[in-house]
């Protein structure tokens, strides 16, 4: 995952050669996207759709697996930058198009068009997040991420597909709200909205019996709904960004109207 550059590009030069196991995983998460993209060329949305999650489960190991066998690289770090720009770049944008956005040429020649640049400006998005992110390696307070992060921003696009496919309902059904989601999408992550990283989650510490039960509850419903709960934790988790900034800025409004003067 990007987030986890910070700590591999800290590592120091290594010799020649390239590390196994946590290029293996990156090379997997590559995979996935541009299996999603050869299955939505062919029709198979849904199978696009999960390839992406996968990709997206195995870029968020790829940094772990090398954190605990010690073999962070420089290498490591820009080749997951590129994994990440196709399987959470292009892969979103081409799969959303196929499925749903070619169909606006319906409607019109400036609706098709509008269709193809709406899934340009979201890889273009892609893109700009992750050179910004590369950018700020050391300089961001890591408890927040500037702007919605990649994979969360194509977990949203794709679970759109895999939810509303399981349900039988086309992408020509869905092909303006598909336009709405993907420049909503492109657009939060470059956006300077603060989204929670959770990396200063420490999973060693003592939690409340209850929180077992909350996360054990949530891959049970997993499980059931994979489709739809995976999206409405993605969607929420989207929205954080703009609640959490008007939230902060209604606090600001009442404390100074509280301020004497």
């Amino acid at each position: 995952m990007e987030e986890e550059h910070q700590e591999q590009r800290k590592a120091a030069r290594h010799p020649r050669g390239i590390y196994l196991l946590p290029n293996l995983l990156t090379t997997g998460a590559l995979f996935g996207g541009f299996y999603a993209i050869v299955a939505a060329m062919n029709g198979r949305y849904t199978a696009a759709a999960i390839a992406v999650f996968i990709a997206m489960v195995l870029d968020g190991l790829d940094g772990r697996v090398a954190r605990m066998t010690n073999t962070q690289s420089a290498f490591g770090a820009e080749y997951d930058s590129l994994s990440d720009m196709v399987s959470f770049g292009l892969a979103p944008a081409l799969v959303m198009y196929q499925w749903a956005l070619v169909h606006l040429h319906d409607l019109g020649w400036f609706w098709a068009k509008a269709g193809w640049l709406a899934a340009f400006i979201y890889a273009a998005a892609a893109a700009l997040r992750l050179a910004r992110f590369n950018t700020q390696v050391g300089i961001q307070d890591k408890r927040f991420f500037q702007g919605l992060p990649s994979p969360s921003a194509a977990a949203v696009m794709m679970g759109t597909v895999w939810m509303w496919e399981q349900f039988s309902i086309g992408g020509r059904t869905m092909m303006v709200p598909a336009l709405v989601i993907t420049l909503l999408s492109g657009g939060l992550m470059v956006s300077g909205f603060s989204y929670y990283s959770f990396k200063d989650i420490d999973l060693r510490k003592r939690v409340p019996f209850v929180s077992v039960i909350v996360v054990l509850s949530l891959f049970v419903l997993i499980a059931l709904w994979p489709s739809i709960v995976l999206y409405a934790l993605f969607v929420l988790y989207t929205l954080s960004g703009p609640l959490h900034f008007a939230w902060r800025r209604w606090r600001k409004f009442r404390q100074r109207r509280v301020q004497p003067g």
